[in-house]
């Protein structure tokens, strides 16, 4: 056995130089505690975080969360369950949502502080590899000669079916057809809690002495960790305690309420949450179940791979991977990359949320400034550090994608399955979409993970607006045309036999030409550029905003807004979803600035778009942005998108 498996081991390779950077060799090292948590080091978000920390508001309750912050590192620090302080059980209540009135110092962590990055610094084309295929990397080769076996012995002892069902692997027939690539789908969105997560956190939780499993678990989270945490428990019979941001919405804090587990809600933002779930574990000596970074976590969501593994036998080009903090991806390349290192393994993420593609282009673990919360799901600002090390040396590389094209594939599932994914749950198959194009790929199966469809209703709406431009079946154009008699149908006798499928426009007396901003149907993308030749035939100009989010979400809902304002500054802010967040932006800004245009885009419980037109004087830049930071909202500056210049000035 160990000869064969040394054998394996000298054949497990994968490559390791991302985005054209120097080659890094990370050691590739097993931890045996549990203290993985990511460091989050300071930026202007997280020193409104400490502010926030000492004065959170949680419903019915004031409650001071980690009084003592090191106001020179911001770090949180790092979740030790196995070394908690042990103090007395909690007593059973009758409430499962439980609150707290009490100080809650949690001490300062010395780590040092990761470097801050912003996602935009690494973009590049829907569907191109981020790595350099010249390099490579052996697993096997560094110290610790067992390394290439750790993994694979605890995914194949993995304890996950105890409650995951093998999902199936399911052909995607019309998409198959279109691309001509076999597409297949591994369907983790058919799990009991509709996602991937509970194999990890019951593989953890089923492996933990039986003397601290009673003392009861803890986990921070939003979405389907919780719901894996609370139907673990459940089936191990032991105490949960889930802790939640207050602003997650009712029907997600039920769910989990309706399995079992106690739930706390607590903390604006994740940080927030994860800080008060790390002090209360070391509390009340419970165990703290990270959503990502730790072996036995990794090795239950292997088993993905493992069953793939045994289910398609056949070739196959890639395996595409939806990629948050790294879990799954860890756990799949740990076992494929042994078992069957001919395959690909290819990481997919957010354009607005690639923390690990930025991780592997540094060479090291990085945190973003910002992060975009529409595929919730996998919206880390830091990838841990058990799962860098086996990305590092193990995925192929990351493609990243665009939120319409998340939309496009929640589309392509419906029309193939009638299930509806998660934008996270559809996150693999746009990215397998766009590499399969972007390489002219035919011939080849890929699979994609459809990891989760745990979908807020509310969201739908966004989607369904945004699905056919991230299929490129509409496109989005804005042009001029005379204000005079006839220039309307001048414009649709150029746009010709296409479909018209949204058309603004309003009269102003005071200009010689109207704005128009429509929006088309394509069959061939071939089609806009005909029809973008005819309109500049006809003389007029034409400006393509098919891939301008502002535009999208808001700049077509304002059309016939056009106007000059002095010292007009134009900002982008997320408001979070919940009472009360409206006046206290205008609280911050109102009377000392004033507001020249607002239009407030809900998108569920991760908050409203917010786009904001403020008269702000050069002079007072600064002290408007500081008002900005300490109001603890992200926000970003837009007044030099092009179309804002366009349409509003």
């Amino acid at each position: 056995m160990e000869t064969c498996c040394c054998a394996h081991a000298a054949r497990f390779t994968a490559r390791s130089r991302f985005a054209g950077n120097q080659p890094f060799t990370p050691s590739l090292s097993f931890h045996r505690d549990s203290s993985f948590y990511h460091q989050q080091p300071q930026c202007r978000h997280n020193q409104q975080a400490s502010m926030r920390l000492r004065n959170a508001i949680v419903p019915m309750h004031a409650v001071c969360i980690r009084a003592a912050i090191n106001s020179n590192a911001g770090i949180v620090p790092q979740a030790t369950p196995s070394s908690a302080v042990i103090t007395d059980p909690p007593t059973a209540t009758s409430c499962p949502i439980l609150r707290t009135d009490s100080v809650l110092p949690i001490a300062p962590s010395a780590a040092a502080p990761l470097k801050i990055v912003s996602s935009s610094s690494l973009q590049y084309e829907p569907g191109f590899l981020g790595v350099d295929s010249r390099s490579s990397v052996h697993l096997g080769t560094g110290e610790d000669p067992t390394e290439a076996l750790s993994y694979l012995t605890r995914i194949l002892s993995s304890k996950v079916y105890d409650v995951a069902s093998e999902s199936p692997l399911d052909i995607a027939e019309k998409l198959s057809e279109r691309t001509g690539v076999q597409i297949l789908l591994k369907r983790e969105d058919l799990q009991p809690v509709f996602s991937f997560k509970l194999r990890g956190a019951y593989n953890m939780m089923a492996l933990l002495p039986k003397e601290r499993l009673v003392q009861g678990v803890i986990c921070s989270s939003a979405g389907n960790h919780a719901q894996g945490v609370a139907l673990a428990a459940q089936r191990l019979g032991c105490d949960a305690v889930i802790v939640m941001p207050v602003t997650t919405p009712e029907i997600k804090w039920k769910a989990v309420e309706r399995l079992g587990a106690k739930v706390v809600l607590i903390g604006d933002s994740y940080d927030e949450t994860q800080a008060y779930a790390e002090f209360r574990a070391r509390q009340e000596d419970r165990v703290f179940i990270p959503p990502f970074d730790h072996p036995d976590i990794i090795a239950g969501q292997g088993t993905v791979g493992m069953e793939i593994v045994r289910q398609h036998p056949d070739p196959l080009h890639a395996v595409f991977v939806p990629v948050g903090g790294g879990g799954l991806i860890s756990g799949i390349a740990a076992y494929m990359k042994y078992v069957r290192p001919e395959v690909r393994i290819i990481g997919v993420e957010p354009t607005d949320a690639n923390a690990m593609a930025l991780s592997l282009h540094h060479g090291e673990r990085v945190t973003l400034d910002n992060v975009g919360g529409f595929a919730d799901g996998v919206a880390v600002k830091t990838v841990g550090a058990e799962t860098f090390a086996l990305c590092s040396k193990l995925v192929d590389g990351i493609v990243l994608v665009n939120r319409d094209s998340i939309c496009a594939a929640i589309k392509d599932v419906f029309e193939e399955k009638r299930s509806i994914l998660e934008p996270a749950g559809a996150l693999a198959l746009a990215g397998a979409k766009a590499y399969c194009k972007y390489y002219g790929l035919k011939d080849e199966t890929v699979i994609a993970i459809t990891s989760g469809a745990n979908m807020n209703f509310d969201r739908l709406r966004l989607v369904t607006e945004l699905a056919d431009v991230g299929a490129r079946r509409e496109a989005v154009i804005a042009t001029f045309i005379p204000e005079q008699p006839g220039s309307f149908k001048l414009f649709v006798n150029m746009v010709g036999p296409m479909n018209i499928t949204e058309f603004r426009y309003r009269f102003d007396s005071s200009e010689d030409e109207a704005f128009v901003l429509c929006s088309v149907g394509l069959h061939r993308e071939e089609e806009l550029s005909a029809m973008k030749d005819r309109l500049e035939s006809a003389g007029l100009r034409v400006l393509d905003l098919t891939d301008n989010d502002m535009a999208k979400d808001h700049i077509r809902h304002l059309v016939g807004g056009r106007t000059f304002v002095g010292n007009e500054a134009l900002y982008k802010f997320t408001f979070p979803e919940k009472p009360g967040a409206l006046l206290k932006f205008l609280n911050t800004f109102s009377p000392r600035w004033n507001i020249t245009l607002f239009h407030y885009r809900s998108q569920g419980d991760i908050g409203a778009n917010v786009l904001v037109g403020l008269q702000v004087s050069k002079e007072d830049e600064q002290e408007f942005i500081q008002y900005a930071e300490a109001l603890g909202y992200e926000f970003s500056n837009e007044s030099l998108n092009e179309a804002f210049q366009l349409l509003m000035k």
